[in-house]
């Protein structure tokens, strides 16, 4: 065959059953297409028609239940409008119900589900998750402090059956008071490291608002948390802020303060048994508090935090620096040179050491980068404190 037949043949036009390929090729491409498009119609319809159902559908009524009479009638109030019903509960929803669960009803005002505690999502976010990492060999000096604390805290809750055997009733509260940077809520990490009980943290202004009856809820929410949770622990930083002396100088926000202070009184001494909840405390301004915070009862141990002692400061020292790496430093003559100092202020003399290591670039920390950190430390500390007297 010629060149020219060849290129004959190649320009020829394609064959049928080529042309049937194609066509069938574009069909099944279409009709695949046409799928996809169905299965998202079908979705949106779906979406539509429960969205439908839910519009259509009648609302439920939040209630409470009062009371579980004897011939299984549900006595229970509606919450909103404060009505009483009687009313009636399946077979299946009647185990789980008793005097003060949330429950939703129809407008028949039958039982339909149990709803449980709703909490203000302020105070679950109080509610540690994870245990703090610091332990009791993490706080230099302090050795008694931390006993009483273990006493009246922690030992209720890990080892009960002792004060069961010997028949007394450990301490109900206890409140850390002393200068700020003294350790008070380091110790809180420890009992909530040490403790093996649900550790609850809240921070005594987050309980001042403005709203009339806003800060009663949350502390009324917070210790029933608490006692869902039980064994727990109620930690308040700072307690000052919501638990100073009531004086009467006639404003809203004073007496919205009063209001939230009574509700915490009445949660730490009212007639409801707290269980296994044992509240911490600190502050330091404790000659601020209202008497009637202090008093037996509500915080049976006040323990003060002081300041460390030389012994105490050189066992804070080394703790802090027990991962630098130091070149012939006397911590011993560092701990006579800080005296007054808090472990806060000897916590910020290591590191501010390191950092002047590690402007020079050098490979270790020398005696002379900790002096030099002490003079600043103590000179910023003493500055600081003058601008406040």
């Amino acid at each position: 065959m010629s060149s020219m037949e060849e290129t004959a043949v190649d320009n020829a036009p394609p064959s049928n059953e080529l042309k049937y390929q194609i066509q069938i090729n574009e069909l099944e491409a279409a009709l695949l297409e046409q799928k996809v498009r169905a299965e998202d119609l079908q979705k949106e319809n779906a979406q539509l028609k429960r969205e439908n159902n839910q519009l259509k559908r009648m609302p439920l009524f939040v209630a409470v239940i009062i009371d579980i009479l004897e011939n299984n009638e549900i006595y229970l109030r509606q919450q909103g409008n404060n009505q009483e019903y009687l009313t009636h509960a399946s077979d299946e929803l009647r185990p789980l119900l008793k005097p003060g669960t949330k429950v939703a009803v129809n407008n028949a005002l039958s039982i339909v589900k149990v709803i449980g505690n709703v909490y203000d999502s302020r105070v679950r976010v109080m509610e540690l998750e994870e245990s703090p990492s610091i332990s009791y060999t993490q706080i230099g000096g302090l050795t008694d402090e931390i006993k009483e604390v273990r006493e009246a805290v922690e030992y209720p809750l890990t080892k009960p059956e002792i004060f069961r055997r010997i028949g007394v009733e450990p301490p109900k509260g206890i409140l850390l008071y002393g200068s700020p940077g003294t350790g008070k809520t380091l110790i809180a990490k420890a009992v909530a490291h040490e403790a093996k009980a649900t550790f609850i943290r809240m921070s005594g202004s987050e309980l001042v608002h403005k709203f009339i009856g806003e800060g009663a809820g949350l502390v009324r929410e917070l210790f029933t948390l608490a006692r869902e949770r039980a064994p727990a622990i109620v930690f308040i930083d700072e307690i000052d802020a919501v638990g100073s002396m009531r004086t009467n100088d006639g404003t809203s926000g004073s007496a919205e303060v009063q209001r939230t202070l009574m509700q915490l009184l009445a949660e730490m001494d009212g007639f409801d048994n707290r269980g296994e909840i044992r509240i911490m405390a600190a502050t330091n301004r404790v000659d601020m508090l209202d008497p009637a915070l202090l008093r037996p009862g509500r915080f049976d141990r006040l323990i003060e935090i002081p300041l460390p002692d030389r012994n105490a400061r050189l066992e804070i020292l080394k703790i802090h620096s027990k991962k630098m790496h130091l070149n012939d430093v006397r911590l011993d003559m560092i701990a006579s040179m800080t005296d007054g100092a808090t472990g806060a202020e000897l916590q910020a003399v290591c590191r501010e050491a390191g950092m002047m290591a590690v402007r020079r670039d050098a490979s270790a920390i020398e005696m002379k980068d900790f002096t030099d950190a002490v003079r600043k430390v103590r000179t910023e500390t003493i500055t600081d404190t003058r601008m406040y007297t």
